[in-house]
């Protein structure tokens, strides 16, 4: 099969380990920067030009789509759906996940438990919006922050105000979401692919650390998982219309509460605490829904 995978670089771990993949089970593969595909859109004939060269003969892609490039990248994932090739992750559902209020409203809307957050574009509204979410400490996010950067922990909340009215003045769009202390700087990563769950890691944070992204020098270990969770992750996957999914999630005392449904979520954390080979379940389900 012809496998093209939309990354912006070769040297990335998780474009590595699809390659690699990919290729152990006699596939052709090319890697596309997505950021230099030219789109074309035409009644007749829609198509996508790749330095200058017109893209032919991909049967599948694995798109592999930062959030800063989200709307362009999903703009490429469209066309290619336009030209009938087979994509891991949809336009649509990629939209809808990275943006972080819609994913939450919708997740909230279908039964799924989330943090109680807010937002508001009235700075006159901060003092009683912090009231509605907590007593302190805050969790204040950037909507379009990933890798745990645009994440602040709020002692006071005369602090969260003067952040929120920092973030307004600079024209970025935060939410508010009440500190779970229970959880102890710890989440859970759950990867699902093809509504089969294919690896589970809890992450600690550093000391002196809330956030637990590896990439904020977190710890990572394998885990069992309840069927409580195991239940939620697959259905917040399917709620966001995702194939393949990183879901994060808090353990509580009253059940798992989902923090983020990852459209592109990292092969190298979790194939590297759980040893398995994520990237060939990834190939399987392209085999799966693709006929050579």
């Amino acid at each position: 099969m012809n496998i093209g995978i939309l990354s912006r670089s070769t040297a990335l771990y998780s474009t590595q380990s699809l390659i690699r993949a990919a290729q152990l089970r006699n596939h052709y593969v090319r890697v596309f920067d997505h950021m230099n595909c030219d789109i074309f859109i035409d009644n007749d004939r829609p198509r996508i030009y790749y330095n200058n060269i017109e893209i032919k003969g991909i049967q599948a892609i694995i798109p592999r789509i930062g959030s800063t490039v989200t709307k362009y990248g999903a703009a490429v994932i469209r066309q290619f759906e336009a030209m009938n090739v087979f994509t891991t992750l949809d336009a649509d559902a990629l939209l809808k996940s990275r943006d972080k209020i819609s994913c939450m409203q919708i997740l909230s809307a279908n039964g799924i438990r989330v943090p109680v957050s807010a937002l508001s574009h009235n700075i006159e509204n901060y003092n009683f919006l912090l009231d509605q979410v907590s007593l302190p400490p805050y969790i204040i996010k950037l909507i379009e922050g990933t890798h745990g950067m645009g994440v602040i922990l709020s002692e006071s909340k005369s602090n969260a105000e003067s952040i929120l009215e920092a973030f307004y003045s600079s024209r970025s769009k935060v939410l508010v979401q009440k500190f779970i202390s229970e959880a102890k700087g710890s989440d859970i990563r759950i990867f699902i692919v093809d509504g089969e769950i294919v690896g589970t890691m809890k992450r600690q944070a550093a000391k002196g650390e809330f956030r637990s992204n590896l990439h904020r020098g977190g710890t990572a270990e394998k885990i069992n998982i309840s069927h409580e969770e195991k239940e939620t992750a697959l259905k917040a996957a399917e709620i966001m219309g995702l194939k393949v999914a990183g879901v994060d999630m808090l353990q509580t005392k009253d059940g798992p509460l989902v923090l983020e449904v990852n459209a592109s979520p990292g092969l190298e954390g979790i194939e590297s605490v759980t040893g398995n080979d994520i990237a060939g379940k990834i190939i399987k389900f392209v085999e799966k829904h693709r006929k050579w």
